[in-house]
């Protein structure tokens, strides 16, 4: 038997939950046409049991990747194993491969919770919230370990991609990455990715971290007749993932660069003690075209 699924509904939108996913959002359609608001999850992806391939999830207790087998805490060094088959380090943290707990479920509500141990002992909620066309999603973490540890929280939506999408935000450093993917140094954003005005995506890979954000960004999706003004709280960052060929982009809003456990000043990590607690914000607001 599949575990339930969640549906919440308000008078613009309709969105779909699978918190026995890693609380992954599975799909998210205007009620008037259908169309997609977040990408449409993959066949057979809810059978599998493959929150990579739905419309988000979150990232818990860090974003991305981390090299070096782990990283240091107050208590030692934390070995960690790489745990995606599409990967060679660990990556997005442990929530998202993890069943949640329902607490609360209204029409336009939920409230999902993670008891986690690994890999080390935290606690995780996100409330989800429809009004008016608008999702927003509260994620709080509390770290529930003797042991301080580091701490990164982000999400991962994935948004549809037609010839027509423009992105709008603003950043004023990029990470510039190596072949594994990972950081090698900050640098000026060059003109292509440039989105301080809405502009189409770029034909090129890019798959880099960004900062220097104001949380702030618009996705305008004319071919599909709305935009989406996006706005997150607890998040400097944010991640942009464009694949060559695909249906889909990824803007992640993330309150630490990639690989931050093993770069200069772990730049927006938080060390928590026991009963200490970091918390993100994410609203997608849905205007029609």
């Amino acid at each position: 038997m599949t575990p339930p699924l969640l549906h919440l509904e308000d008078e613009l939108t309709r969105l779909t939950l699978a918190p026995h996913l890693g609380a992954s959002l599975v799909e998210w359609t205007l009620r008037s046409t259908g169309a997609p608001l977040l990408r449409p999850p993959a066949p057979q992806a809810l059978e599998n049991g493959l929150p990579g391939k739905l419309g988000c999830f979150p990232l818990i207790p860090w974003s991305n990747r981390i090299a070096k087998g782990g990283f240091d805490c107050p208590g030692g060094w934390l070995a960690l194993e790489a745990n995606s088959p599409n990967d060679p380090f660990p990556i997005h943290g442990s929530a998202w491969q993890q069943p949640w707990q329902v607490i609360e479920h209204s029409a336009q509500q939920a409230l999902l919770q993670l008891d986690s141990q690994q890999p080390f002992a935290y606690c995780a909620s996100l409330r989800i919230r429809l009004s008016g066309g608008q999702l927003q999603i509260a994620m709080h973490v509390t770290h529930l370990a003797e042991q301080a540890a580091w701490h990164g929280l982000g999400l991962h939506p994935y948004f549809p991609r037609t010839a027509g999408t423009r992105l709008q935000t603003r950043a004023t450093e990029v990470w510039m990455c190596d072949e594994q993917k990972l950081p090698t140094g900050l640098g000026q954003v060059p003109e292509i990715w440039d989105f301080q005005q809405p502009r189409l995506l770029p034909d090129t890979l890019v798959d880099n971290g960004f900062g220097g954000w104001d949380g702030h960004c618009l996705i305008q999706q004319p071919d599909l007749g709305y935009e989406l003004e996006c706005r997150a709280s607890g998040s400097e960052y944010f991640l942009l993932y464009c694949p060559v060929g695909l249906d889909f982009f990824c803007i992640e809003p993330v309150s630490h660069p990639v690989n931050a456990h093993h770069l200069p000043g772990r730049p927006g990590l938080r060390l928590l003690e026991q009963g200490q607690a970091v918390t993100l914000g994410f609203s997608m607001q849905c205007r029609l075209l």
